[in-house]
């Protein structure tokens, strides 16, 4: 017994003598551990099929979190974008967020994926280099990635008309997909983004009278033109509906596009998706 007590005695000492070195000595306890950034330096600015910047770091984001992990190449990178932006005041600029598998449920406030999000995040700090909102437009697109080593992308637009209408995803400017709607149905049942939305202009309506609220309906290219148009309108009108029920009395117009202007290919199912929409514009 005498000889186990001292030899767990000495165990203690090993111990507390190893922490003194390390600790004490070394100073190595409250050293952080590192993790190596490693991203891939394939980012681009591209606009059409020519490649205005090339080779930078792309953007990081932490794992369900819309905000990214900036690093000093990635506001270089903005900042050349928000230089080309003021030289050539003709041209606008699309990001799109792209978003895995497995983030296809999360809703960040008024937005329908966290891909729409996390573009959203980058046009503030563009906002912040002085390029006015209406000029950037978002977009969003599922990836296979599951590390999501490319999580935006970069498109310049010139001022000529383009083959899909640009889709804004602004306050005063937003859209929403058909998730609010059954297939091939204007019965409105709103998911968490629009409530969120639909209070809010509730409140800015309030507080600006003078203000109209315009809903225009979209779909996809299935069915007949007529049938489409109607679908559009119908849908627009249910959405006025919720507003007024939550006790809404601005002035609120309703219009159609149909299938007139696609956001989208109408050749993918993601972009049909992305076509049945109804727009909300403030004005």
């Amino acid at each position: 017994m005498r000889a186990f007590l001292v030899f767990l005695l000495f165990g203690v000492y090993a111990l507390f003598a190893r922490w003194y070195y390390v600790c004490q000595i070394k100073h190595l306890c409250d050293e952080e551990i590192k993790v190596e950034d490693v991203r891939l330096k394939t980012l681009r600015l591209v606009e059409a099929d020519t490649v205005i910047l090339e080779g930078y770091d792309q953007f990081a984001f932490d794992s369900t979190n819309v905000r990214p992990r900036m690093n000093e190449n990635n506001s270089a990178f903005l900042d050349t974008i928000a230089a080309y932006l003021k030289l050539f005041p003709q041209k606008n600029l699309t990001i799109t967020g792209l978003y895995r598998n497995n983030e296809d449920s999360l809703k960040v406030g008024f937005y329908e994926n966290i891909g729409v999000a996390r573009a959203a995040e980058v046009r503030k700090l563009l906002m912040r280099r002085n390029i006015d909102e209406k000029r950037i437009s978002l977009d969003y697109q599922r990836t296979q990635d599951s590390l999501l080593q490319e999580p935006l992308l970069f498109n310049i637009l010139s001022g000529t008309p383009e083959e899909f209408e640009i889709v804004q995803f602004s306050f005063t400017n937003m859209t929403f997909s058909d998730a609010n709607f059954a297939f091939d149905s204007d019965e409105f049942k709103p998911g968490e983004p629009f409530v969120a939305y639909a209070d809010s202009v509730k409140t800015y309506l309030a507080l600006n009278p003078e203000k109209v609220l315009t809903i225009i309906g979209h779909t996809d290219n299935v069915g007949t033109n007529k049938y489409n148009q109607d679908l559009g309108l119908r849908r627009a009108k249910s959405a006025r509906t919720y507003f007024k029920d939550l006790g809404v009395i601005a002035k609120i117009n309703v219009d159609s596009r149909g299938e007139s202007r696609p956001a989208a290919t109408n050749e993918s199912d993601e972009g049909r998706q992305k076509n049945r929409r109804v727009n909300f514009v403030l004005e």
